[in-house]
This record gives C-alpha cells, structure tokens and sequence, in this order.
C-alpha cells in the first residue's frame, strides 16, 4: 500500500518538495474547532493533522535541506506568498496567503490534507529536521503546541533580570509552556481554576509556585507580582482577574483562541502600563530552535501514543481534558485500510 501511495505522490511533487512517510501526528483542540468549522469555513471531507513527524523517501531535484532517511516534521503550515513583508523577515506565520497544513487550499487550487494519513508531500521550506537526540514522537507536539509557547517566551530568554512568568491553563501547550519558562531560568507560576492539577505542576512539571484563580485571597495576595502571563485557555474566561496579577508594563499573551469574544475594562492597562497581545503558532525559523532547544536541554513531553483505530475516543477524551497531556496518533503502526 505504501509504495502505491509514495509513487502516485512523488508523480505530483515538485523540484523543491519532500515526500515522506508520516509516522507520528500530534492531536490538539485546534482539530476539533476545525472538524466543526468552528475557526474558519471548512470544505470536507477534511483530513486534520499538523504536528507531523514522518521520514523522507523522496526528494525533489532541487531539495538541498534534507535526504532520503532523514526525520523531518510538518507543523501548521505548507505554503505561504515569500515575497511580503512577514515572509521577508522569517515570520511567514503571519503572511496574508499562508497556507494551513490541513483544511486549505494550496496555489494550485487542490486542498491541502494534513498527518491523518500515511504520507505527505510538502516544501522543503516548510519541512524541519528532527534531531537524533530526539524520539519522533516526542517531537511531534512541538511542532504546534511547543512552538505555539515557544515563540513568544523567547523573547524573555536570557533577560539580564529575573523573569517572574504565569502559565494560565495546564493543558498541552501549558505543560510545554511550563517545561520551556523554566528551562529559560524564569520563576513559573502555573494559575488554574482549581487545585486538582497542583501536585501535577509543583512536583511532575517543577513550577515554582501554584495559584487557584477561584481562590480571591491566592489572587490578591499575588496581585501586581508577575512580567508575563501566556494565556493557554482554549476557551470563554474573564481576563480582569488575571490582568492584576501583571506588574506594571506586564503583558497578558494570548496563544489559545476562545470561540466566544473575551471582555475586559481597559483602567488597569492604563494605570499600569499593561498590555494584551497575541502570538500565532512561530515561524518556520523558530520551529527549528524548538526542536534544537529542547533536544538541548533533555527535555520530555508528556504524551500518551495510540492508534488510529483510537481517535475518536481520544477526540472524546480531549474535549473534556482527560489526557496528560497530549494524544500522538502512531500512524505508520496503525492499520490504514
């Protein structure tokens, strides 16, 4: 069946394109907003998948990044217009004419599908390597969720003063979040709803400090005490309690996307410098460094591998945020006929 698949593949690609075997795919909530079209109108049948993890088997004439063998991941995007001002300057994830890795339509006019399935055919541009220190599937979250925290944490990394840092929501890219802030040297603070994840976040994931935001005294005594808070809730919630928790010139990041509007009064972000802002999945660029970054400092994922045949129960699971933390699909051990 692969090598059916992989020849009718290659007959389409292109100079600069990379076939490969997909043997990991990452699961996350963007995939279910997406199956309900949620986030954008969808035409389907609709393959979801963009934290792809697969190894080369063909390469285009003009491919100079990679080789036949080679691990390489897919994240969320597989085209984008290289020629304004964003793709200019290595931030292709905010051109006008990016191309989503699934549920979009590439410049040809064909739909693009994504790692639900068992090969790809994509870019060299868009394809990073996977280093050999670390697993396939272990890298598979990092190409959404792990850069999708990444990149605006960098720009705390190697801060001449101590960095006090919130991570709101312990989910898949809270757990990332957590792990990347403190290898970065910044004092974490994970802020929750409840206590149920604090053993979890203090003692597993090494945060320095746990703060229930249901907890009025917790919240007012922590009040005014940290330089960032990356706002990980996929989902409607107030934002006044946890813009006081900023110090003055703080900012509150958002990087999951509620499907209802958030609100807030705007006197605190006045009084005290504050600001709220948004950061989109990372560029190509820092997608790399992720991968680099966390083979480098040894780090884990936490993940939970199953089959395809699983993924609906896994879907269920993920809707009331019953994995720990992230569901990766091994595709190329499942059976796919």
């Amino acid at each position: 069946m692969y090598q059916h698949i992989f020849h009718l593949i290659h007959s389409l690609s292109g100079p600069e394109d990379v076939v490969l075997k997909v043997l990991y795919c990452g699961v996350d909530h963007t995939d279910l907003h997406q199956m309900r079209g949620e986030l954008m109108p969808i035409n389907y049948p609709l393959v979801p998948g963009h934290e792809v993890v697969g190894e080369v088997v063909e390469v285009g004439s003009e491919v100079n990044k990679f080789k036949l063998g080679d691990k390489v991941g897919v994240g969320c995007l597989v085209s984008s217009c290289g020629k304004c001002l964003s793709c200019n300057s290595n931030n292709e994830q905010y051109c006008n004419q990016r191309v989503f890795t699934y549920g979009a339509v590439n410049k040809d006019g064909t739909p693009t599908h994504g790692g639900f399935s068992s090969a790809m055919v994509v870019h060299q541009k868009f394809v990073v390597q996977i280093p050999e220190k670390l697993a396939p599937e272990q890298a598979a979250p990092l190409l959404c969720a792990g850069v999708t925290a990444y990149s605006p944490l960098k720009q705390f990394n190697n801060s001449d003063k101590a960095i006090k840092a919130g991570i709101l929501g312990l989910g898949g890219v809270g757990h990332l979040a957590v792990l990347i802030a403190k290898a970065m040297g910044h004092h974490v603070t994970v802020i929750s709803s409840s206590e149920k994840k604090k053993v979890e976040a203090l003692e597993h994931l090494h945060a320095d400090a746990f703060l229930v935001s249901s907890n009025a005294a917790e919240m007012e005594g922590a009040a005014a005490s940290l330089d960032y808070i990356l706002d990980t809730v996929p989902a409607f919630h107030s934002l006044e309690p946890y813009i006081s928790l900023l110090k003055a010139g703080g900012k509150l990041i958002f990087v999951g996307v509620s499907t209802k509007p958030l609100h807030f009064n705007n006197d605190e972000l006045i009084l005290g410098n504050k600001s709220l802002t948004g950061s989109f999945i990372g560029s190509m660029e820092e997608t790399q460094e992720i991968l680099d970054f966390w083979a480098e400092k040894g780090l884990s994922t936490m993940i939970e591998v199953v089959k395809m045949d699983y993924i609906n129960k896994a879907f269920e699971r993920l809707e009331r945020n019953d994995v720990r933390y992230r569901f990766v699909l091994e595709v190329a051990g499942s059976n796919l006929e």
